[in-house]
Protein backbone atom coordinates (compact mmCIF):
# COMPACT_ATOMS: atom_id res chain seq x y z
CA UNK A 1 0.00 0.00 0.00
CA UNK A 2 1.22 3.53 -0.79
CA UNK A 3 0.30 6.74 1.02
CA UNK A 4 1.00 10.33 -0.02
CA UNK A 5 1.49 13.10 2.53
CA UNK A 6 1.63 16.76 1.48
CA UNK A 7 4.88 18.27 2.76
CA UNK A 8 6.64 21.63 2.62
CA UNK A 9 10.03 20.33 1.48
CA UNK A 10 12.71 17.70 2.17
CA UNK A 11 12.29 18.35 5.93
CA UNK A 12 9.04 16.38 5.52
CA UNK A 13 7.07 18.95 7.52
CA UNK A 14 3.35 18.29 6.97
CA UNK A 15 1.65 20.87 4.74
CA UNK A 16 -2.01 21.17 5.64
CA UNK A 17 -3.46 22.26 2.29
CA UNK A 18 -3.11 19.31 -0.06
CA UNK A 19 -3.98 21.30 -3.18
CA UNK A 20 -1.31 23.92 -2.57
CA UNK A 21 1.51 21.78 -1.20
CA UNK A 22 4.89 22.10 -2.87
CA UNK A 23 5.62 18.35 -2.53
CA UNK A 24 4.12 14.99 -1.71
CA UNK A 25 6.10 12.52 0.37
CA UNK A 26 5.15 9.05 -0.85
CA UNK A 27 5.47 6.17 1.59
CA UNK A 28 5.12 2.43 1.21
CA UNK A 29 3.28 0.88 4.14
CA UNK A 30 4.66 -2.46 5.29
CA UNK A 31 3.41 -4.82 7.98
CA UNK A 32 0.31 -4.47 10.11
CA UNK A 33 -0.78 -3.47 13.58
CA UNK A 34 2.06 -2.71 15.94
CA UNK A 35 4.51 -3.95 13.28
CA UNK A 36 3.34 -1.43 10.66
CA UNK A 37 6.20 0.58 9.20
CA UNK A 38 6.36 3.49 6.76
CA UNK A 39 9.19 3.49 4.24
CA UNK A 40 9.78 6.74 2.36
CA UNK A 41 9.78 6.08 -1.38
CA UNK A 42 10.58 9.69 -2.23
CA UNK A 43 9.32 13.21 -2.78
CA UNK A 44 7.19 14.18 -5.75
CA UNK A 45 6.77 17.81 -6.75
CA UNK A 46 3.20 19.02 -6.93
CA UNK A 47 2.64 19.10 -10.70
CA UNK A 48 0.12 21.95 -10.60
CA UNK A 49 1.50 24.74 -12.78
CA UNK A 50 -0.84 27.41 -11.41
CA UNK A 51 0.92 27.61 -8.02
CA UNK A 52 3.73 29.96 -7.08
CA UNK A 53 6.04 28.48 -4.43
CA UNK A 54 8.92 30.88 -5.12
CA UNK A 55 7.57 33.58 -2.83
CA UNK A 56 7.97 33.81 0.92
CA UNK A 57 4.22 33.62 1.57
CA UNK A 58 2.79 30.22 2.29
CA UNK A 59 -0.31 28.78 0.62
CA UNK A 60 -0.84 26.32 3.46
CA UNK A 61 -3.67 28.37 4.94
CA UNK A 62 -5.18 29.34 1.59
CA UNK A 63 -8.88 28.64 1.20
CA UNK A 64 -10.03 28.11 -2.36
CA UNK A 65 -12.81 30.48 -3.35
CA UNK A 66 -13.70 29.55 -6.88
CA UNK A 67 -17.15 29.16 -8.30
CA UNK A 68 -18.78 25.93 -9.40
CA UNK A 69 -18.18 26.68 -13.07
CA UNK A 70 -14.42 27.19 -12.87
CA UNK A 71 -13.59 24.32 -15.21
CA UNK A 72 -9.99 25.36 -15.84
CA UNK A 73 -9.26 25.47 -12.12
CA UNK A 74 -10.89 22.07 -11.59
CA UNK A 75 -8.77 20.58 -14.39
CA UNK A 76 -5.61 22.01 -12.84
CA UNK A 77 -6.20 19.73 -9.86
CA UNK A 78 -6.42 16.60 -12.03
CA UNK A 79 -2.65 16.58 -12.55
CA UNK A 80 -2.26 15.94 -8.81
CA UNK A 81 -4.50 12.88 -9.02
CA UNK A 82 -2.55 11.65 -12.01
CA UNK A 83 0.77 12.15 -10.19
CA UNK A 84 -0.49 10.12 -7.22
CA UNK A 85 -2.52 7.48 -9.07
CA UNK A 86 -0.26 4.70 -7.77
CA UNK A 87 -1.12 5.72 -4.18
CA UNK A 88 -3.97 4.18 -2.23
CA UNK A 89 -4.38 7.12 0.16
CA UNK A 90 -3.50 10.75 0.68
CA UNK A 91 -3.50 12.24 4.17
CA UNK A 92 -4.68 15.86 4.26
CA UNK A 93 -5.35 18.64 6.72
CA UNK A 94 -7.86 19.98 4.23
CA UNK A 95 -8.67 19.61 0.57
CA UNK A 96 -11.03 21.63 -1.59
CA UNK A 97 -13.75 20.00 -3.66
CA UNK A 98 -11.50 20.03 -6.74
CA UNK A 99 -8.68 18.21 -4.95
CA UNK A 100 -11.19 15.69 -3.58
CA UNK A 101 -12.67 15.14 -7.04
CA UNK A 102 -9.22 14.71 -8.62
CA UNK A 103 -8.20 12.12 -6.04
CA UNK A 104 -11.49 10.24 -6.45
CA UNK A 105 -11.03 10.24 -10.24
CA UNK A 106 -7.71 8.41 -9.80
CA UNK A 107 -8.82 6.09 -6.99
CA UNK A 108 -6.83 7.83 -4.24
CA UNK A 109 -8.75 7.81 -0.94
CA UNK A 110 -8.54 10.86 1.33
CA UNK A 111 -7.82 10.50 5.03
CA UNK A 112 -8.05 13.51 7.34
CA UNK A 113 -5.36 14.54 9.81
CA UNK A 114 -6.53 17.09 12.38
CA UNK A 115 -3.53 17.13 14.72
CA UNK A 116 -0.77 19.63 15.24
CA UNK A 117 1.73 20.22 12.44
CA UNK A 118 4.27 17.43 12.50
CA UNK A 119 6.70 15.48 10.37
CA UNK A 120 5.09 13.26 7.76
CA UNK A 121 5.91 9.98 9.51
CA UNK A 122 4.32 11.20 12.77
CA UNK A 123 1.21 12.15 10.79
CA UNK A 124 1.13 8.65 9.28
CA UNK A 125 1.43 7.00 12.69
CA UNK A 126 -1.46 9.16 13.89
CA UNK A 127 -3.80 8.07 11.07
CA UNK A 128 -2.46 4.53 10.70
CA UNK A 129 -5.72 2.89 11.81
CA UNK A 130 -7.56 4.74 8.99
CA UNK A 131 -5.33 3.22 6.32
CA UNK A 132 -7.26 0.08 5.56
Amino acid sequence: MKVAVPVKDETLQFFGNAGHTPFFAVYTVKGAGMFRAFELEGLRANPRTDLDHDHDHEDEHHHCSHDDNDEAHAKAHLVMGEALEDCDFIVVGRACKNTAAAMAEYGVHIRKYAGDPAKAEAVLRSVSAQLA
